[in-house]
């Protein structure tokens, strides 16, 4: 099953590779905002995006990312994919 979970594009960290920062639940993570770029990089800070393996997917409302995210908690979907997350995310800090 793919899984994409809301995520907050919160800076841009590389413009020539599109390369942006986003949190998602808490947890930041560097991805690919090919798909979603549709002008300066810039612009897609503070917007929401669909995140799956590293990648932004599709842009999405803030009503539609938190009523996604609700559901996924209320699941208990996306907790497996926040910890993996999250362990990636101390492993390249620790890699530093």
């Amino acid at each position: 099953m793919c899984l994409g979970i809301p995520g907050r594009i919160v800076a841009i960290t590389d413009e020539a590779r599109q390369l942006a920062l986003a949190e998602i639940s808490g947890v930041r993570r560097e991805v690919n905002v090919a798909c979603i770029a549709e002008g300066p990089l810039d612009d897609l800070v503070g917007e929401w995006a669909l995140i799956h393996v590293g990648f932004a997917m599709s842009r999405i409302d803030p009503d539609e990312a938190e009523r996604t995210l609700q559901a996924l908690r209320d699941l208990g979907e996306a907790q497996e994919a926040l910890d993996a997350m999250a362990e990636g995310q101390r492993a390249l800090e620790a890699a530093k």
